[in-house]
């Protein structure tokens, strides 16, 4: 590798891989927990194996679900919202997965964490970290 050459930009990140062992399952978790639907123009691509992609509401974060057999991940995906959101999130959360969720002070950030039906994690942050710790202490 040469270290004087600087790599050209990059626009975005356009899509993250999740593997899950049944797609229609994975589908309907995904909408119902975290409001993820169907990009209608990639749909052709499930043909073969190939990923379901969904999207959420705002068109920004994309997952393509890949069905395949159960396999260990050790790749956390983290989604930043505000202050609001990350209260708003945390009683979502709370119902739809029947569980209290507990909220983690990374002294500079707040983050929930989770794991959808096929152990892959996720986590809610937010570093609007003074704004939440007095609604979180309240």
């Amino acid at each position: 590798m040469n270290p004087a050459s600087t790599p050209p930009a990059l626009q975005a990140v356009d899509h993250i891989h999740i593997h899950v062992t049944d797609r229609p399952k994975a589908e309907r978790w995904y909408r119902e927990v975290l409001g993820f639907t169907r990009v209608p123009e990639l749909e052709r691509w499930t043909a073969d194996h190939g990923p379901l992609t969904l999207r959420n509401a705002g068109g920004t974060i994309h997952l393509a679900l890949f069905e395949r057999p159960a396999q260990p991940s050790r790749t956390t995906i983290a989604m930043r919202v505000t202050a609001p959101d990350f209260l708003a999130w945390r009683t979502h959360l709370a119902q739809a997965l029947g569980r209290p969720m507990q909220a983690e002070d990374h002294e500079v950030s707040w983050s929930l964490y989770f794991v959808d039906p096929d152990g892959n994690p996720y986590e809610i942050t937010s570093y609007e970290y003074e704004d939440l710790r007095s609604r979180l202490q309240a």
